[in-house]
């Protein structure tokens, strides 16, 4: 399905976006969701029921979104496509429905996985199997009831999504919080540059008329 429009001459992509390699030849191979590209050129690619692309930066973001011919969101396009046309607080509506959304478990996966929740854990935030725990990271669209009235698909929790800000900025939450920074459509994080990522870290790209 095509992208949906968030802003006049603006769409969004429906889902979280999942990665693939270029090769030199130009054709794709398949890119783990639990491994940081680096280097490696990628492309972001949108679909449903796909593992979503953690373990990210904005700046690699950005990369994969321009190798798909598109762009990564600016604030005012990703918070238009989450509050929607009713301009709700949640995807859904104005009064939060925990579960609607992939938006909290009961222990932190990375604290589960490592077996610790000291200073440690934060050390080890880059580990590729904390989202391989089980109750953590969904594929895309799994919450089915998670979606604007457009059919834009978890824009609160699974994974943050990194916009184009220059503050390096991440947005909506993910599986593990979407109350610390604020509620619903409104969470944000500002505290780390563009080159940070962590098993938290997602995005999806924007589509701008040319």
């Amino acid at each position: 399905m095509a992208p949906v429009v968030s802003k006049p001459g603006v769409c969004i992509d429906r889902w979280e976006a999942h990665l693939v390699a270029v090769l030199e030849d130009g054709t794709e191979q398949t890119w783990s969701p639990f491994s940081n590209p680096g280097s490696v050129l990628v492309r972001a690619k949108s679909a449903p029921l796909a593992v979503p692309q953690g373990y990210v930066s904005q700046v690699q973001a950005a990369r994969a979104c321009a190798a798909a011919g598109k762009t990564l969101c600016t604030d005012a396009e990703w918070l238009a496509a989450c509050h929607g046309s009713s301009r709700t607080t949640y995807p859904y509506g104005d009064v939060e429905r925990l579960g609607t959304c992939n938006d909290h478990r009961d222990e932190s996966a990375a604290a589960q996985y490592l077996e610790s929740s000291g200073a440690s854990t934060f050390r080890e935030l880059q580990n590729p199997c904390i989202d391989q725990v089980i109750d953590s990271l969904l594929p895309t669209g799994s919450k089915t009831a998670c979606v604007t009235p457009e059919g834009v698909y978890d824009m609160v929790g699974n994974v943050h999504e990194w916009t184009a800000s220059s503050r390096g900025t991440f947005r909506g939450g993910y599986y593990g919080d979407t109350r610390l920074n604020g509620r619903g459509c409104d969470y944000v994080t500002v505290g780390h540059d563009a080159a940070y990522w962590d098993y938290s870290t997602g995005f999806r790209c924007c589509v701008r008329a040319r």
